[in-house]
């Protein structure tokens, strides 16, 4: 059987691979006799009937350097597993790159996450399914509802759809006209559907990142706690990350939200926690696991790769 595993990333040279998990997994897989090979959406294509990719051979893979050998063709089957873990937005070619995998896997290669399940669920809106634990929550492009829901709370956030890393979020404390302007923007007129929440000022005591690995909440977390005047916890924010022990309600939740992503063929994720609210579904490229081992010594990529 093939020893070959592919990832799916972002382009190699955008990776932070100090603390990128997608550098890990590469690392880990190498040390596990793992043939390592990484590719973009834009390698993919299909041809008699089999879906291909162009890959790159990853030779070393560690928090100093990361190195290739020249890029191969090779049909998706010839790999044990595939890991998509290209970062949002799930834009149009994102999704034409879902219907390939989409084949692929029809055609019996394993997949991870499922292309079917990223396609399924809108990591914001994923959240909503679990309605007993998330914060108060409105969708909507309607500046008119944005601005009456808002009477309801003191402060709110409003935020895209397919955002991440704490880009294009926004508190907001009174509805004066740089406030409007900011929702008019994030809606584009009131044309695009955004999400607006009640602001939960557990955020100064961190935006907890719990991992879910094989349906089971990793048990160290990271709190990722906001800095100076800021109210972004995401470390891409400025966010200082600090791991903690998984919490009674953490631990709760993850195993809930656990149960129905092992249904979904969703082995990896991220989910975020403000206090005892979830805010938060990653399936795309959940992060943190570097900063979690490096931390705790306790490595969420390792038990990972160990139980597929």
């Amino acid at each position: 059987m093939s020893n070959k595993i592919l990832l799916i990333t972002d382009p190699l040279e955008t990776l932070n691979i100090k603390k990128d998990t997608s550098v890990l997994i590469m690392e880990e897989a190498l040390s596990m006799n793992f043939e390592v090979y990484q590719c973009e959406l834009k390698d993919l294509y299909l041809e008699n009937k089999k879906v291909w990719s162009d890959a790159l051979n990853i030779k070393t893979a560690n928090k100093t350097e990361l190195k290739t050998k020249e890029s191969k063709s090779f049909s998706l089957n010839d790999f044990k597993y595939i890991f998509m873990r290209k970062d949002p937005p799930v834009d149009q070619d994102y999704i034409n790159a879902l219907h390939l995998l989409g084949l692929a896997k029809k055609d019996g290669v394993k997949i991870f996450n499922d292309p079917d399940s990223i396609k399924k669920f809108n990591e914001k809106v994923f959240a909503i399914y679990f309605k007993e634990f998330i914060p108060s929550t409105l969708i909507t492009s309607n500046l008119d509802k944005i601005l009456k829901y808002k009477e309801r709370f003191q402060s709110i956030v409003v935020k895209p759809l397919d955002g991440m890393g704490g880009k294009s979020i926004y508190k907001i404390d009174t509805p004066n006209e740089n406030n409007i302007q900011i929702i008019k923007n994030l809606t584009q007129n009131e044309k695009t559907k955004i999400i607006a929440q009640e602001f939960l000022e557990d955020i100064y005591k961190g935006d907890y990142r719990i991992l879910i690995i094989h349906g089971k909440p990793f048990h160290k977390t990271l709190a990722r706690i906001p800095q100076g005047d800021s109210f972004k916890g995401n470390l891409a924010a400025g966010g200082f990350g600090q791991t903690m022990d998984l919490t009674p309600k953490q631990k709760e939740v993850g195993e809930l939200v656990g149960d129905i992503l092992i249904k979904e063929n969703i082995n990896f994720a991220g989910i975020d926690m403000i206090g005892d609210k979830l805010t938060e579904i990653n399936i795309t490229s959940p992060t943190c696991a570097r900063e979690i081992f490096d931390e705790s010594n306790s490595n969420p990529v390792r038990e990972y790769l160990e139980k597929l």
